[in-house]
């Protein structure tokens, strides 16, 4: 073999190792690297939010409880607290208590900063303030809040005067545009007008899963079953796109709908 060949048989194997075997193991450490750090933020991430089981003011002044906040003056807007609001608030303090080591102790700062700002309309601007500064410029999640606090005030029989004045101070102190209020707000109005309006008692019971001869108490735990299988998860609709949260709401009111209906019809008139 002349020195020719030999050349460019030694420029051949070095570009064949630095591009497949040197980059290969380069790779390979770029990716342990990145998934050891992942998972150091992680756990980072969930010691640090640990802490806040441990103490109500600092569970306040975070994301969670700022934002708990919020749900507790757009569920008492209207001066109540209805049934099926205050269950989706109490699956809400479930899917967030499981995210702490300490479940019962975090879901009852939670109950409690709930009760305490139910009562107050006077911060509401304030508490809306500093949860858009927590925010940062994550756009998706002050979508997905607000979104939730509709879903709230909606899931209902719609939402209140009252309600809509509270959503659109949050919103205003979140940046979310009033436009694009107005677009999340039309498409949960529209989700609904495309519903059935006059549901049948048969369609009704075909829902909940009962039969006509059951009793309230057995309609009731059907209903609380179905409520906690659709309801709309704060925290996993944050790896989701906003079709979730008015899917599961759409379930949900339908669900709402048919209790409603049977229960007027068990009601005995008076």
């Amino acid at each position: 073999m002349n020195l020719r060949k030999w050349i460019s048989l030694a420029i051949f194997l070095t570009i064949f190792y630095y591009a497949f075997i040197a980059n290969f193991f380069v790779t390979i450490s770029i990716i342990i690297g990145i998934v050891f750090s992942f998972r150091i933020y992680k756990w980072y991430a969930r010691k640090k939010r640990n802490k806040l089981a441990n103490s109500k003011e600092q569970f306040e002044k975070s994301e969670l409880g700022l934002f708990i906040a919020l749900v507790a003056k757009v569920a008492k807007a209207d001066g109540r607290v209805d049934e099926l609001e205050a269950q989706l608030i109490g699956m809400m303090f479930d899917d967030i208590s499981k995210l702490f080591d300490e479940k019962e102790k975090a879901r009852a700062i939670m109950k409690e900063i709930f009760n305490d700002e139910k009562e107050r309309d006077d911060d509401t601007k304030e508490k809306a303030q500093a949860l858009n500064t927590l925010l940062g410029r994550s756009v998706l999640k002050r979508r997905q809040f607000v979104s939730f606090l509709i879903q709230l005030a909606f899931v209902g029989n719609g939402i209140s005067d009252d309600e809509d004045k509270v959503l659109r101070l949050i919103v205003t102190e979140l940046n979310v545009t009033q436009e694009q209020y107005e677009a999340i707000l039309k498409s949960f109005e529209n989700m609904k007008s495309n519903k059935q309006n006059n549901m049948s008692s048969h369609k009704a019971y075909e829902i909940l899963g009962v039969k006509e001869s059951d009793d309230m108490g057995t309609i009731k735990k059907a209903y609380r079953k179905l409520v906690r299988e659709y309801h709309p998860d704060i925290i996993s609709s944050q790896d989701k796109d906003e079709s979730y949260v008015k899917e599961a709401t759409a379930k949900t009111q339908e669900i709402n709908q048919a209790y409603n209906i049977i229960k007027e019809l068990k009601t005995p008139n008076k």
